[in-house]
């Protein structure tokens, strides 16, 4: 039986580093998300306390909170592509039978949508 340089837990590893990526980019998303929230909480503490000014404080809250969720989103778009990209080199006989390379590639890109829709609401939400 000759020996086979194919090894299907490549593949296995590439999809657990882009499942590990998409987990986290959903967590700072979340974070960001938050932190943006967090001007709305200064917001509201500026209202009680009228001696109180902490519009700077509010707007560097939401550009930071933005900051956050666009650039995990498109982290999330280059994570996808990559892994797609690394796929496409491994050998056939590395890949299961069922395998489709689009469903990462449009998961990925659709949360990376999803966090740029959030930047677009957060943004819109300040005004």
């Amino acid at each position: 039986m000759p020996i086979s340089d194919s090894d299907p837990r490549v593949f296995f590893a590439a999809e657990r580093t882009l499942l590990a990526w998409l987990r986290t980019g959903l967590t700072v998303v979340a974070l960001g998300f938050m932190i943006a929230r967090f001007g709305l909480f200064l917001h509201l503490i500026s209202i009680q306390i009228p001696e109180r000014q902490s519009q700077t404080h509010e707007a560097l809250s939401v550009i930071l909170g933005i900051a956050f969720v666009v650039a995990r989103a498109f982290a999330t778009f280059v994570a996808a592509f990559q892994h797609r990209k690394f796929v496409l080199t491994l050998p056939l006989r590395d890949l299961p039978p069922s395998h489709s390379g689009a469903f990462v590639v449009t998961y990925g890109v659709a949360v990376g949508f999803a966090g740029i829709v959030l930047a677009i609401y957060l943004a819109i939400s300040v005004m």
